[in-house]
């Protein structure tokens, strides 16, 4: 086990960090945890276990280096724990809880908590967000569980816990899950005026065309520079879909125009693409028209949620925003979308 603390001193002597007093402040809370997780866990009949310690529930602003410090954290304890982002895990949960009630369990959440916290100690979730009824309804529960087995829940999060599932359908029964979260994580605001991914990101085009070789190459470089070549597909769950996005990493996404828009998917889809990431690189954009007039409209519907979201869109296209759309129904709605596209590209824009 490695001294988190020290860990992210050293780091910074070496200008591997820029030292950030946000970041700084909530290194006592990593160095708190890491402490009572150093202690060996008694399991004699005449020792009782201590109590685990509360876990973390650090929230602010995109880009910030929450889920760096979080990672940085969970390299250094050297302890059995899982580091997972949160859509993947709930994913998981639910094919968990279809296999349980195939098999006939009378409390199919109870064996999946079970399986969950075998043989760690920690859980480690980047990006806590709630838009899914089935992922709401459940979700206080299973925590209910894993916390009562003595798992310890560091999470990072763009929304303060009362701002989780905000509007939801029957939200009333959500806010125990508030409650809990409350109750047995300290919460920590992570306020800085530094948005680091926006900083790597600063003075560099966003918008390519035409969409050739030197375009490929150009977001394959800056995919590269926002995740230092770490990627995994993240697949969310929405009303029952999977919507994949076959490239991320840390709040970074990578997906063709033809995963999204070619697909059939609609704002609930768009507005969860436009939850789990901050930066979104979409690729191959085509000319649109009549031909493909269905694709068109979903991609104004993506654009509208990236826009709203306040999503760092970096884009291949065939055309310039104005230009993309020239013909067809919908020519004159698609004003809006190109206008969008424009400030999108701007250096103030999810600044």
């Amino acid at each position: 086990m490695n001294n988190f603390v020290q860990t992210y001193t050293e780091k910074v002597s070496l200008g591997e960090l820029t030292e950030d007093p946000a970041q700084t402040a909530v290194l006592p809370e990593f160095d708190r945890i890491q402490n009572a997780l150093s202690v060996p866990v008694k399991r004699s009949w005449f020792s009782k276990p201590l109590p685990p310690p509360k876990g973390l529930y650090l929230w602010g602003g995109v880009g910030r280096g929450k889920s760096m410090m979080m990672d940085l954290f969970v390299d250094s304890l050297g302890l059995p724990c899982r580091r997972v982002h949160f859509h993947a895990f709930m994913q998981e949960i639910h094919a968990a809880l279809h296999r349980a009630r195939k098999s006939g369990a009378e409390d199919a959440l109870a064996p999946v908590a079970e399986a969950v916290s075998t043989d760690i100690r920690l859980l480690a979730f980047d990006e806590m967000q709630i838009t899914d009824i089935t992922d709401a309804m459940i979700v206080g529960r299973l925590f209910e569980k894993l916390f009562a087995a003595g798992i310890v829940v560091v999470t990072t999060s763009n929304r303060a816990p009362s701002e989780l599932y905000k509007n939801g359908i029957n939200r009333q029964l959500f806010l125990p899950f508030i409650q809990l979260i409350e109750e047995k994580l300290v919460l920590h605001e992570m306020v800085s005026p530094t948005d680091y991914r926006q900083n790597r990101l600063s003075g560099s085009p966003v918008y390519f065309t035409p969409n050739d070789s030197a375009a490929q190459s150009q977001m394959e470089q800056i995919w590269r520079d926002l995740t230092a070549g770490a990627s995994a597909p993240l697949t969310l769950l929405v009303q029952g879909r999977q919507v994949v996005l076959p490239g991320y990493h840390n709040g970074v996404g990578r997906v063709r125009f033809f995963d999204l828009c070619g697909q059939p998917l609609g704002a609930a889809d768009y507005l969860a693409v436009a939850e789990a990431v901050r930066v979104l690189l979409l690729e191959d954009v085509p000319q649109l028209g009549r031909s493909n007039f269905n694709e068109a409209k979903r991609f104004v519907t993506l654009i509208d949620a990236l826009y709203e979201a306040r999503v760092r869109l970096i884009c291949s296209a065939a055309a310039r925003p104005e230009m993309l759309y020239l013909e067809g129904e919908g020519t004159f709605e698609f004003e809006r979308t190109a206008s969008r596209l424009r400030e999108m590209q701007s250096e103030e824009w999810a600044g």
